[in-house]
């Protein structure tokens, strides 16, 4: 399990076992208690690459058709924030929702990667939570404005590399206020990671730190400012954040 965490006011990568963080330094490691240090979000994305309508289950929720193909969007680098930071609530919007997702993270520049290939450009897994001002989406008739919010992409807490997670059985929910709003199972994605990967890198290459965000599943609501919001994913951990005013 991997991590990002400010010590000594530089940025560093440590290493997660249990409770402690192990920092690599050029001679030598140096090991700390994980409330030692100030936590931050995991990664730094070149893009976020969104999947959109990828749960069997929220199609079924919103009676629509199964895609034929993966539904991609973007989101920006700037909307990116760390596990315990504000989910901003933009005056512009009156419905803020949240997206509980399974994200991957690309470990390799790469492209054209063949399905049964994508396990060896994947640097690991982590939550995401896909925020969505539904009613700015609804009018926009795309998502780029909806899903661009700075703040509006939560991620962590921490990158579970593949060798440690099975996904083949994993559980994935999310909570508003400690009540459980989506509570599904990642075998229940349409396309699955490795048909991601091979559908986007023949679109366009990807980058080592890039994120994919492989969709949510039935439950989406609504939050409100004060609200707090927490993705789990079986296995790779909790992502949480509260709502407040922008």
């Amino acid at each position: 399990m991997m991590g990002r965490f400010i010590l000594e006011d530089k940025n560093v990568t440590g290493t997660i076992l249990g409770s402690r963080v192990i920092v690599e330094r050029d001679l030598y490691n140096d090991t700390y208690e994980i409330g030692e240090l100030e936590s931050l979000p995991p990664v730094v994305p070149g893009k976020i690459i969104g999947v959109g309508l990828n749960y069997i289950d929220h199609a079924s929720e919103l009676d629509m058709e199964l895609p034929d193909h993966p539904i991609l969007f973007l989101k920006p680098p700037s909307a990116v924030i760390g596990n315990g930071d504000k989910i901003l609530y933009p005056p512009e919007s009156h419905q803020v929702d949240y997206e509980a997702e399974l994200a991957v993270v690309i470990g390799k520049t790469c492209r054209n990667i063949a399905a049964k290939r994508a396990d060896d450009v994947i640097m690991g897994y982590t939550c995401f939570n896909d925020v969505t001002a539904r009613d700015i989406q609804k009018i926009d008739n795309q998502w780029t404005r909806a899903k661009s919010f700075d703040t509006f992409a939560p991620i962590g807490p921490f990158i579970i590399e593949p060798g440690e997670i099975d996904l083949s059985d994993v559980s994935i929910r999310s909570r508003v206020n400690g009540e459980v709003k989506q509570d599904s199972n990642i075998n229940n994605m349409i396309f699955d990671v490795s048909s991601l990967i091979e559908f986007i890198s023949h679109i366009m290459t990807l980058n080592k730190g890039d994120v994919i965000a492989t969709g949510t599943p039935a439950g989406v609501g609504e939050l409100q400012p004060d609200d707090i919001v927490e993705v789990e994913i079986e296995g790779i951990g909790t992502l949480k954040n509260q709502v407040a005013k922008a």
